[in-house]
């Protein structure tokens, strides 16, 4: 019999379960799973006959993750951007390679994101889809998501057409009748920005997107993209939404959190693309005091690792780094971290099953679907003393210490290894991706676009330069 076989019960021992209600924390608890729910947790639970046995003392179990924004069909491409500004970013995409992915190839980036989020326990993954040119490139992102077993939420974009155009076309409402079926583990988003042309030109998409019943996820607060006039064009219009998700919101007017604040939309945060890319600083030191519910997602693999302990880790370094400065050029110190771990991990778990509108997702407690991970890594010396575990997750944890995953009640990773995926199909796939796109583009163009000019740097006049501490005259004095 298959140890973790569909419909067997299963029963997490002794964790330390954080249950995402406030700073709640419980040691030496069970939390037992039937189908796709939580059926109880606490200590010493009673199990029921057959049920499956993961021994979880010494770990942490946590909700799943949930990324609020994952371009996914970019990760064929991992690394490959390293070293962009956003401005490169927009030129290969936008303008110039992005049009050269094939159905494919979207479907290859697709499926190894998907594989490697649940490594990461990753649960659910908005996928900011804006690579979508033609219905079967949506098809296949929609078949890659549906072959690998986690849960998503597919944000239909495209960038080479204006979105009023695409969203009115009769062959995406063909795609959302087909394929947006009420599967509970595909969600449906419409992604496309706002750019503040004040003829708002994006309004019969968002009425596109009422008619449908679905959010919108905008790229808000991008440095030279996008600005507070498409938030303000957005409200004036009636279209800040509840459910509407606001992705960096970096470079923003207080007068632009208010209204997002004031209409329930909620902020989702990519920490290390904002830190590198240049949309703008992360805005938590800003909106904490606006109270907009707060996401976390990591953005892109063409850039960034594609796991939440590095978006939780650099969201409160960036935060305590503003907050730092800010006191240090007052002359004063900060004595009190404003922004806490416990934060973080809210946000990277309850957050982001708020920003998508699933109230039965980002904690643990019975009836809840059980989208679970077990932090536990017996052979590291970091996996202990677990003192803080608030703390442990967000600052000492990494993907390798993923030790159980669990999507709607499957495990799909146990011991450390992914259950039921096969990372060599995974891997073909996006080899002749990567054999194509340098086919297409010839190898000077490749690295080219992988090795952008390096800006001509000054060194400052040393003024302390006036004598040469090497010559013997030096020595002697």
């Amino acid at each position: 019999m298959n140890e973790f076989e569909a419909g067997r019960p299963l029963i997490l021992r002794g964790g330390t379960v954080l249950p995402m209600e406030g700073r709640e924390v419980l040691t030496s608890t069970d939390v037992l799973v039937t189908g796709d729910r939580i059926t109880a947790v606490g200590p010493g639970l009673e199990a029921p006959e057959g049920a499956a046995e993961i021994d979880a003392t010494g770990g942490i179990v946590m909700p799943g993750m949930i990324d609020t924004h994952r371009h996914m069909w970019q990760t064929a491409m991992r690394g490959y951007g390293a070293d962009w500004t956003l401005t490169q970013y927009f030129v290969w995409y936008y303008l110039e390679y992005g049009k050269l992915f094939r159905p494919e190839d979207v479907h290859a980036g697709n499926t190894l994101a998907a594989i490697e989020a649940l490594d990461a326990g990753v649960t659910t993954v908005v996928d900011w889809s804006h690579g979508l040119r033609t219905p079967d490139h949506a098809d296949a992102a929609a078949d890659a998501l549906q072959g690998v077993p986690g849960r998503y939420v597919l944000a239909y974009g495209n960038i080479q057409q204006p979105p009023a155009e695409w969203t009115t076309a009769p062959e995406f409402r063909d795609f959302v009748r087909r394929r947006i079926t009420g599967d509970d583990l595909l969600g449906f988003q419409i992604a496309f920005d706002v750019l503040g042309d004040p003829s708002f030109p994006e309004q019969p998409a968002f009425e596109v997107a009422r008619d449908l019943g679905v959010s919108v996820t905008t790229h808000a607060g991008v440095w030279g993209a996008t600005s507070d006039d498409g938030i303000r064009l957005m409200y004036e219009h009636g279209f800040m939404s509840p459910g509407a998700i606001y992705v960096h919101a970096a470079s923003l007017s207080a007068d632009s959190y208010h209204r997002i604040a004031a209409t329930g939309g909620s902020i989702s945060v990519s920490t290390e693309s904002e830190q590198s890319a240049g949309q703008g600083y992360p805005p938590t030191w800003a909106v904490r005091s606006h109270g907009i519910p707060v996401s976390l997602s990591m953005d892109t693999s063409v850039w960034w690792s594609g796991d939440l302990f590095s978006a939780m880790r650099t969201t409160l370094g960036a935060d305590r780094s503003r907050e730092h400065l800010e006191a240090h050029a007052k002359g004063e110190t900060v004595t009190h971290a404003a922004l806490r771990a416990d934060q973080v991990v809210d946000w990277a778990t309850r957050g982001g099953a708020q920003a998508i509108g699933r109230d039965d997702l980002g904690t643990i407690a019975p009836g809840q679907k059980a989208d679970l991970v077990l932090i536990k890594n017996d052979a590291s010396p970091v996996s202990f003393p677990l003192l803080n575990p608030f703390g442990h997750v967000a600052f000492q944890a990494q993907r390798g210490d993923v030790h159980t995953v669990l999507v709607n009640g499957r495990v799909v990773k146990h011991e450390h290894r992914l259950v039921g995926i096969d990372l060599a199909v995974a891997r073909a796939q996006v080899d002749r991706t990567i054999d194509y796109l340098k086919g297409e583009m010839g190898q000077e163009a490749w690295d080219k676009g992988m090795n952008p000019d390096i800006p001509t740097g000054e060194v400052l006049d040393n003024p302390y330069t006036y004598t040469d501490y090497r010559s013997d005259k030096t020595h002697r004095l």
